[in-house]
């Protein structure tokens, strides 16, 4: 007679429940999970508002040793920032900066090495003529304006100035297409002046991240000459300029490589830690 053999009874697995997992896997996934909260960006709308709110001045306003944090974080990560305008003397600043209105620095230094290889005085450029800058520059944006700029502006250097680049601001805002940006940006580069040129990129990082706030351009500038700090001045413009250009940028600012992310008072920051 058969022996009957005994059923063994099956039990389903059990999932191991988050007590049954080592501390190790516990804590691996837990900073994953704060890492992955840490870089995660608020929804555009959010975004928006927060700018909304930035422009009308509502952010608190940094101490003086917040805004010398922030400036010796940017000084130890680029000691010696250089602007991207590509240039020979002052003159070719000058001329780079006035054609980089409305349009991007990679445009400008792609169109100037052909200008500037004909003409890198005033009075080459008055010889070379407004038709033939005017093809040298036409792929920069407002190029028959700009081209009729450079050469009136070449014009009253000659007339007014012996041909030379002025050293003094009310000089400068007097040439055809000069505005005060672009007398700072000469100053400071060309002449050593230690001036900050407020364009779209520092305009926006000013307000963003609170450090100095104003609803104009102007604005902006007297409030970063009044709270930057002397020694880091001459240097201010390009710091910020880059800062907003490939970090703080308009439409998804790169919170998580912010060197200034924990002193920012941008609403809607994720990251409240300085990039490492």
């Amino acid at each position: 007679m058969a022996k009957k053999t005994a059923k063994k009874s099956i039990q389903p697995r059990r999932k191991a429940s988050p007590s049954h997992r080592t501390p190790a896997a516990r804590g691996s996934r837990a900073k994953r999970k704060a890492s992955a909260k840490a870089t995660r960006l608020k929804e555009p709308k959010a975004r928006v508002r927060a700018d909304v709110k930035t422009a009308h001045g509502a952010l608190p306003q940094w101490t003086t040793a917040e805004v010398e944090e922030a400036f010796r974080r940017f000084a130890a990560a680029n000691p010696t920032p250089r602007g991207e305008l590509q240039h020979i003397n002052p003159f070719t600043l000058l001329v780079a900066v006035v054609l980089s209105a409305q349009a991007t620095d990679a445009g400008v230094n792609k169109a100037t090495p052909a200008l500037f290889a004909l003409a890198d005085t005033p009075e080459k450029m008055v010889a070379l003529g407004e038709a033939r800058v005017r093809e040298l520059i036409k792929t920069i944006g407002l190029y028959r304006t700009k081209a009729k700029n450079v050469i009136a502006l070449s014009e009253k250097l000659i007339a007014e100035h012996g041909g030379k680049v002025s050293h003094d601001r009310d000089a400068l805002e007097a040439l055809p297409g000069v505005g005060r940006k672009t007398a700072n940006v000469v100053l400071n580069i060309a002449f050593g002046e230690p001036t900050i040129a407020v364009d779209t990129h520092i305009f926006r990082v000013g307000n963003r991240t609170g450090l100095a706030t104003g609803k104009t351009p102007l604005e902006v500038e007297m409030k970063l000459m009044e709270v930057v700090p002397m020694r880091y001045r001459l240097h201010a413009h390009h710091w910020l300029i880059l800062h907003g250009r490939y970090v703080c940028t308009a439409r998804r600012p790169l919170c998580e490589k912010c060197l200034i992310a924990d002193l920012c008072k941008w609403p809607a920051k994720t990251v409240n830690a300085p990039a490492v």
